[in-house]
């Protein structure tokens, strides 16, 4: 099947320039003591925030221009690109909004710490993004009404450009041993099949009941070694993992959880400092190789007390051709409210756009934020994201959705669809153990560690 149509629209290239005259009597901004940051909005899409620098007209004037590289992406799918540009009355032309803040982010007793300086509005044909790259505005804008040389500007280059995209659904919860299919508009074809397992650890209790010694001392004190024994047991979670395979039954990805989620002394959570992981696997040569390791956490929440899945992902290296100082690279590190859930995502296209450089002189005009070298090429801009439905609600069927440019086979796929069956079973392994875990997770016996079949 064909890939789905994604546009990512990208904002950089921010630079703030207050007149000399008049920042004492009316910004009271100035480049050395004062921070400056943006709000950016598209549509009903989330807002986004990112730093503003600020120049000074006289650099503005010698052709300096410090570049700030790339601020912010929004991603668009056919369906949203279509919905927006009906809903806009200039026939497609919906636009980016910019709200500029002096001082710093952040919010101080409920209210917005920052003040308002003044907005901009970029518009944008979006209808001429589909399927090309499109540079809609690179350039200075003037903040607020006033149009005059002397009032306050902002400059900022925005620009779109194609992203297809793999879209992958799961038939049902991963721990359910679903099928997954291929979205392709209307059309859902299957292409996957998970198989769910959970180590049963009762054998391994029956070996270490049989092999106690048979002088056990009092009874109390066997009492309080059992006890703490139980303790142990219910206070972690291990053994699970899921195998992905093609419709042939042939095994094409495993995520494998190979450090417990256990609990924190004395308290009911997985904390930060020891985190629960997996291992995605990759078939090769008759055998599993490690492709990435995904680490996962309970975050405490913040005022609004809710609690969120801290996660943290790194792509391993080639064991059959790694040196022995070769380390992993970490794609991604972030949190997920637990209440309300979100998206898992690998993005490095901020990372590529802050290692980019280029001389001095205005922006560059063509919208290239500059993609740097790094140390794995071949993964660069849109990665992959995955829905992740929070905790208490309803039954969550992850949407995987893979840029083009990284499935060259059909294990690359299913090696994202594996990561996004670990991250979504990392809420279940997060949970308060306060709390009981669904029957689909509890230990059964003779359940397999999934392999070659």
């Amino acid at each position: 099947m064909d890939p789905c149509s994604f546009v990512r629209v990208l904002v950089g290239n921010l630079a703030l320039k207050i007149p000399v005259a008049s920042r004492p009597d009316r910004s009271g901004v100035h480049p050395s003591s004062t921070p400056c940051y943006c709000k950016i909005t598209l549509h009903n899409l989330p807002c986004q925030t990112a730093p503003l620098p600020i120049i000074s007209s006289e650099e503005t004037n010698a052709g300096v221009v410090a570049e700030s590289g790339l601020a912010s992406v929004f991603h668009l799918s056919r369906v949203e690109l279509e919905r927006l540009a009906a809903k806009s009355i200039f026939a497609g032309k919906a636009k980016l909004k910019v709200a500029i803040y002096t001082g710093r982010r952040g919010t101080s007793c409920g209210i917005n710490s920052g003040r308002l300086l003044g907005k901009v509005k970029v518009p944008l044909d979006l209808k001429a993004a589909d399927g090309k790259a499109v540079v809609f505005h690179s350039g200075w804008v003037a903040i607020g009404k006033s149009s005059k040389g002397s009032s306050a500007q902002v400059h900022i280059t925005v620009k779109s450009e194609p992203d297809p995209r793999f879209v992958f659904e799961f038939g049902g919860e991963p721990e359910c041993s679903p099928h997954v299919f291929q979205i392709q508009g209307n059309l859902r074809q299957p292409v996957f099949t998970c198989k769910f397992s959970c180590r049963n650890p009762a054998a391994d209790r029956s070996v270490r009941s049989r092999s106690m010694p048979t002088d056990m001392g009092s009874g109390r004190s066997w009492l309080k070694a059992f006890g703490s024994e139980r303790e142990k047991l219910t206070k972690e979670r291990k053994g699970w993992s899921v195998t992905v395979h093609d419709l042939s039954g042939s095994p094409a990805a495993m995520a494998s959880m190979v450090t417990p989620f256990v609990a924190s002394p004395g308290t009911d959570r997985v904390s930060r400092s020891n985190p629960g992981a997996w291992l995605i696997l990759r078939p090769g040569d008759g055998t599993w190789k490690p492709w990435g390791r995904l680490e996962a956490w309970r975050e405490r929440g913040g005022g609004n007390g809710s609690d969120a899945l801290g996660y943290r992902f790194e792509l391993l290296p080639d064991v059959t051709t790694m040196t022995p100082s070769a380390v992993g690279v970490s794609l991604a590190e972030s949190a997920i409210s637990l209440s309300k859930g979100g998206h898992f995502l690998i993005d490095l296209t901020s990372t590529a756009g802050s290692r980019g450089c280029s001389p001095g002189g205005s922006p560059r005009s063509s919208g290239d934020f500059g993609y740097g070298l790094w140390p794995f090429a071949a993964y660069r801009g849109f990665v992959m994201s995955s829905t992740v439905a929070g905790e208490g609600r309803p039954a969550s069927r992850p949407v995987v959705e893979i840029g083009v440019q990284h499935v060259g086979c059909t294990e690359d796929a299913a090696a994202f669809v594996a990561l996004s069956a670990a991250i979504d079973l990392s809420v279940d392994a997060c949970r308060l153990f306060s709390g009981k875990l669904r029957k689909e997770l509890q230990p059964q016996a003779g359940a397999g560690d999934g392999g070659f079949m």
